[in-house]
């Protein structure tokens, strides 16, 4: 664990003296409405109604879209994240869609996407995914929250019988394991991890502090404490810019990471395009670099690089 990150906010950098090596973005979407796979940009759908308005998302985000707003900023590869394809069709069809279509090497290089764990048809589904090279985990969300407009998942799944068993064919697989999770879920997963000790667990979005109240934010940092004391836990920053509404709560969501993970197992990921509700692609990168410009060097190309190429085995 480091020690506490602090830094007067006074004191400003200049462009040029900002990390300026290769970055890998750990985590973005893409779609295409006109196939009718994401019923929840559509309309308001359970707890995605904490999202808000999602009129800036109701377009198609292509690679060329994501080209386009990552211009510049040193993008030698990302993982796209599954989207909440529809889940009534098989997930499979979007990775066979992710694989159709037309970029850069390294762009959407690796992909994380959906299997019904708990379901009969997951050993079926699994053994197909990890037949693709570029899958190389699973996305579950686990969203519980006693606030229903912050709910998007049921209690208890962590503790499904049925879905435990899909973590034991993530494990045959070497599939690891995105969790979009609340706070609330923290002791549950830091109990999975010492369930699973082979099995790679990668939580999203800072751990998602969506309560900053004074308890939701301690809850968040205690949970955050408990999970990383798992040495297969490791987290993304991506979203980082929603979660408050200044400068210094950015900074203290992304160093409460690295200070409870370490720089090895912290990584940075855009969210895009869902991150633009708050944030351009190019503030993102600028904010995120200047909050951590007081790592080392080999530290700053952990977090932006070396972290996720090997945790989404790019090498």
């Amino acid at each position: 664990m480091r020690e506490a990150f602090t830094a007067a906010e006074g004191d400003r950098v200049t462009p040029d003296s900002l990390y300026d090596g290769p970055i890998i973005d750990a985590h973005h979407h893409l779609w295409d409405l006109s196939m009718g796979r994401h019923p929840w940009l559509t309309a308001p759908v359970g707890g995605l109604q904490s999202l808000g308005d999602l009129g800036f998302l109701r377009r198609d985000y292509m690679p060329g879209d994501y080209l386009q707003d990552a211009r510049g900023q040193g993008i030698v590869a990302s993982v796209c994240v599954e989207a909440l394809w529809d889940r009534s069709h098989s997930p499979i069809e979007e990775v066979e869609w992710f694989d159709s279509l037309d970029r850069p090497d390294g762009i959407a290089g690796r992909y994380v996407a959906y299997a019904p764990l708990r379901e009969p048809a997951a050993g079926g589904i699994l053994e197909k995914l990890a037949a693709n090279p570029r899958v190389v985990g699973v996305r579950e969300t686990i969203r519980w929250h006693p606030d229903p407009a912050k709910r998007w998942a049921e209690a208890g799944l962590l503790g499904d019988p049925a879905w435990r068993q899909g973590l034991e064919l993530l494990r045959r697989y070497r599939l690891s394991l995105d969790l979009l999770m609340n706070p609330y879920q923290a002791e549950e997963v830091a109990g999975l991890s010492r369930d699973f000790p082979d099995l790679q667990i990668i939580i999203n979005h800072c751990g998602t502090p969506i309560d900053r109240d004074p308890d939701g934010i301690e809850r968040w940092r205690h949970g955050l404490a408990l999970m990383a004391a798992a040495p297969n836990i490791a987290i993304k920053t991506s979203n980082f810019g929603s979660y408050g509404g200044g400068s210094e709560d950015q900074r203290e969501t992304v160093m409460r990471c690295i200070d409870s993970f370490g720089v090895e197992r912290t990584m940075f990921g855009s969210d895009y395009p869902v991150a633009r509700r708050s944030m351009s692609f190019d503030a993102i990168c600028t904010r995120f670099k200047d909050i951590v410009r007081n790592l080392s060097a080999a530290e700053q190309r952990a977090v932006f690089h070396d972290n996720a190429e090997r945790y989404y085995r790019f090498r």
